[in-house]
């Protein structure tokens, strides 16, 4: 078996695969907030800024809310994480799933979002076929990237090796992380300066199958 062929794709979801930022993101946002101010007893911009300050001390609101207010994990991403006319939300490119198929290897969503939600943006989208499996928040045991126990967590469940793997992301943090347990690393972004810890830039990720070679 080829190096190629042995790879397994580690792929992020929002912003990676679909662009999460004109509906998913500030919908999202909304609800998190909303759900702070009834956890946390606060008015709106008082929700705000606690769930800000969380997410920058512990990468997520989440934790901060399951430290300080003992709250229900599965309660939170459920409530914070649903959608009327989920369809009508999700941005993406109809090549997507023919990009997928060109690609050798095994391919995984690698996701700090809940499972229901990755599994309906992926059938939105109608590429979950094209993925052997998909680690999300609950698979991570709530811990969400870019911390290292849900890599190491990926990395059990599915039986892989990290010098396998390349992770897809438009997080350089969680790609700082891929590299430090011995990953390639690819970045979707725009930015002209690419950090160290990334071994190949990419404005798209339908861009990946013909810049297969950067990569070694």
């Amino acid at each position: 078996m080829t190096a190629t062929h042995r790879r397994v794709w580690l792929f992020d979801l929002d912003n990676t695969l679909h662009d999460a930022d004109p509906h998913i993101f500030p919908h999202i946002n909304r609800a998190m907030t909303a759900y702070v101010a009834r956890q946390a007893g606060l008015d709106e911009a008082a929700a705000s800024a606690l769930r800000e300050t969380y997410w920058r001390r512990y990468g997520a609101t989440l934790l901060g809310l399951m430290r300080h207010h003992g709250t229900d994990p599965r309660h939170f991403l459920r409530h914070t994480h649903c959608f009327e006319d989920l369809p009508a939300m999700v941005v993406y490119q109809r090549a997507l799933r023919r990009m997928l198929r060109r690609l050798p290897g095994r391919k995984i969503v690698f996701s700090n979002a809940p499972r229901h939600y990755a599994e309906a943006v992926l059938d939105v989208m109608g590429v979950r076929q094209a993925f052997d499996g998909l680690c999300s928040i609950e698979g991570m045991r709530f811990r969400p990237k870019p911390g290292i126990h849900g890599f190491l967590r990926l990395l059990d469940d599915h039986g892989l090796a990290a010098r396998d793997c390349v992770l897809i992301e438009d997080s350089a943090e969680n790609l700082k992380t891929a590299r430090r347990l011995g990953m390639r690393t690819v970045w979707i972004s725009r930015q002209a300066r690419r950090p160290a810890w990334v071994d190949l830039r990419l404005k798209s990720v339908l861009e990946l199958p013909r810049r297969l070679g950067a990569l070694g």
